[in-house]
């Protein structure tokens, strides 16, 4: 059976593929949205920290003998903590300013990192080796890598979890206040600055849980994040800049809708998210989810 030309297993093959990428932008842009939405900080290291997550998980495996599952959350505390320090460093003092003083030093912060990642790795690509989960699983209409299934499963469960705990616990409701009026939330005795440096340390993290997730099935190199913070701002854009659901469903949709495009108009493939950027800021300026104000 035929859809427009194309089979439906290649098609369905197809937007599997799509959901497991969707799967990573959303995780990544997650922690893009909630710096945002928290610090209202551009973070342009995001990227970086990506990339930082899925070669200190390969280093792991291959200079320390750690396994994947112990990288896995090794890796995005390594960054976390990473993160805080760069925060208290020198975010920390840009905070009173207009955004385009953060947007320009997370730029610097990222060259530097990104300057050290090839010296330390090359600019080459490091394969990764076979995934830790193998085999594959029927679903009755698709085979798919169980691996995959696992990066699915857990991306979400991420989302979802962050999501909660940011939109229905008192923490959540603390931070959202910090944000607001910290010298309110500072006279009830909570450590604002602390607090801010962990929102900001939570976000980075998240950016190196994806790194590490994809670390067995993506060649990524230390130039990897250049690519992939172009796309993560298009997420965080579109579904509405400081928006937690927005950025996890526009995620996902971007993922799927690329992978359509590259089977009906490949040609497109690489353009296709900018170009609903552009069409959905045409429509609703602050995005489809919009933002908190």
């Amino acid at each position: 059976m035929d859809i427009f030309g194309v089979p439906i297993t290649a098609l369905l093959a197809q937007l599997m593929i799509g959901l497991v990428n969707g799967c990573f932008y959303a995780v990544l842009s997650l922690g893009l949205a909630v710096i945002f939405g928290m610090l209202h900080v551009i973070n342009f290291t995001h990227g970086a920290m990506f990339v930082l997550g899925a070669l200190f998980s390969w280093a792991g495996l291959y200079y320390f003998d750690i396994n994947y599952w112990v990288m896995l959350a090794l890796a995005p505390l390594i960054v976390g903590v990473f993160g805080i320090v760069l925060e208290r460093l020198f975010l920390r003092r840009i905070y009173h300013l207009d955004y385009l003083y953060g947007l320009l030093l997370t730029l610097g912060l990222t060259l530097i990192i990104e300057g050290a990642a090839r010296s330390a790795f090359g600019v080459s690509g490091r394969p990764y080796g076979p995934p830790p989960i193998s085999g594959i699983t029927n679903l009755g209409f698709l085979m798919i890598p169980n691996y995959r299934l696992w990066v699915i499963i857990a991306s979400l469960l991420v989302c979802a979890a962050t999501w909660f705990v940011i939109e229905r616990t008192r923490l959540g409701s603390y931070l959202r206040a910090a944000t607001e009026n910290p010298k309110l939330v500072e006279a009830f005795g909570i450590n604002v600055p602390m607090m801010v440096s962990l929102t900001f340390g939570f976000g980075v993290a998240l950016a190196a849980f994806a790194g590490a997730l994809a670390a067995p099935v993506m060649q990524v190199s230390a130039l990897t994040g250049q690519t992939m913070i172009v796309i993560v701002f298009a997420v965080v854009v579109i579904g509405g800049m400081g928006s937690i659901l927005g950025t996890v469903v526009t995620g996902i949709c971007l993922g799927l809708v690329e992978a359509l495009t590259k089977v009906y108009y490949p040609e497109a493939a690489s353009m296709v998210m900018f170009l609903v950027m552009v069409l959905v800021l045409m429509v609703r300026p602050h995005g489809l989810f919009g933002g908190r104000e």
